[in-house]
C-alpha cells in the first residue's frame, strides 16, 4: 500500500503499432517517437513505477533493442519499477519491448511470443517474363543485388541470409533470457521457435507473470486512490509535421488532391494489416 496521504501517480506510456519505418511517410513505433515520451514517463511522477502499454506485432528488431535499452536504463538509474500490460498483443518485436518490464502482465485473450525473426518477399522472374521485361541490373560489387525479387534465387544468398537471422535470433534469445531468467519453464526449442501463445500458456512458459489489466494492477499495488497519467508521444514521419485531415479509408491526407499520399497510405496499410493478421487479428 501507498504510505503517504498524497494520491500516487503512475506515468503510462502506450506503445503501439508496428516498429520501425512503415513506410517513408509514416513512421511507427521508433526511438526517434519514444524517446521525448519515455524519458517523460519517468520524470512525470515521484511513485516509484511507470506502466508500459504494448500492442505490436513486432517490426525492427533494432528500434526493439534502442527502445528497450532506453527503458533499461531509465528504470536503473531512477530506481523506478516498470510494469507492463501487453493488449492484443505483443508478439517479437512487440514482446521484446515487453521485457523491458520488471513485471509482465496480459489480458487473458492476449497473444504473446513470437521470439523469432522472420523476412519475407517475392519471385517475380516468372512474372516479367510473361510481362516481356528485361531486368538489367548494375553493381559494382557481385552480391549488391542479392535477394533481388527480379532474379532467380540464389542459395549462397539465402544463406547469408539465414546467418543474419540466426545472429539477430540469438541476440533476442539472450535479452529474453536475462530478463525472465528462472521465470522461463519451457524448453528453448518450443520457447524460441517463433511461435505464440494466448496469455495463459504464455504465463504457463515465464514469459509474463500474470493476468491483469493496468488500472487492476496499479490499485493493487499502489490503493485504490492512484492516478493514472498517460504520456502522450509526438507523431512520426511528416505526419509529424503537418495535421491533414482524414481521407477515404482512415488515411491522411486529401487522396484526390494528393494521389502520392494516397497510394503511399495504401501500401502501408495493407503490409500493417499483414502483420497484424499473423497473429489472427
Amino acid at each position: 500500500m501507498w504510505p503517504f496521504s498524497r494520491k500516487p501517480v503512475v506515468p503510462v506510456l502506450r506503445l503501439s503499432g508496428p516498429i520501425g519505418m512503415v513506410s517513408p511517410l509514416r513512421a511507427g513505433v521508433s526511438m526517434s517517437t519514444s524517446a521525448e515520451a519515455i524519458s517523460q514517463a519517468f520524470k512525470a511522477s515521484k511513485t516509484p513505477a511507470v506502466a508500459l502499454l504494448v500492442n505490436s506485432p513486432g517490426g525492427s528488431p533494432v528500434q526493439s533493442s534502442l527502445i528497450f535499452r532506453r527503458i533499461r536504463q531509465l528504470s536503473n538509474e531512477t530506481g523506478k519499477k516498470v510494469y507492463v500490460f501487453c493488449e492484443d498483443v505483443a508478439a517479437s518485436g512487440g514482446y521484446y519491448l515487453a521485457a523491458a518490464g520488471d513485471e509482465i502482465y496480459a489480458d487473458a485473450s492476449s497473444i504473446v511470443g513470437s521470439i523469432g525473426v522472420i523476412s519475407a518477399g517475392f519471385g517475380l522472374t516468372e512474372a516479367i517474363k510473361k510481362l516481356g521485361i528485361e531486368r538489367r541490373v548494375y553493381t559494382s560489387g557481385e552480391t549488391k543485388n542479392q535477394l533481388d525479387p527480379f532474379l532467380p534465387e540464389n542459395a549462397e544468398d539465402v544463406r547469408r541470409l539465414r546467418a543474419v537471422q540466426s545472429d539477430v535470433h540469438d541476440a533476442f534469445i539472450g535479452i529474453i533470457k536475462e530478463r525472465r531468467g528462472a521465470k522461463l519453464s519451457g524448453l528453448d526449442q518450443e520457447l524460441f521457435s517463433g511461435a505464440f501463445w494466448s496469455a495463459p500458456k504464455a504465463m504457463e512458459l515465464g514469459l509474463i507473470d500474470g493476468i491483469s489489466d493496468v488500472r487492476t494492477k496499479m490499485r493493487e499495488v499502489f490503493g485504490d486512490k492512484v492516478r493514472l497519467k498517460l504520456i502522450s508521444q509526438r507523431r512520426g514521419g511528416l505526419t509529424g509535421l503537418f495535421k491533414r485531415q482524414p481521407g477515404v479509408l482512415g488515411f491522411e491526407g486529401n487522396p484526390i488532391s494528393d494521389p502520392n499520399s494516397f497510394a503511399d497510405g495504401l501500401i502501408s496499410a495493407i503490409e500493417v494489416r499483414l502483420m497484424w493478421s499473423r497473429f489472427g487479428l
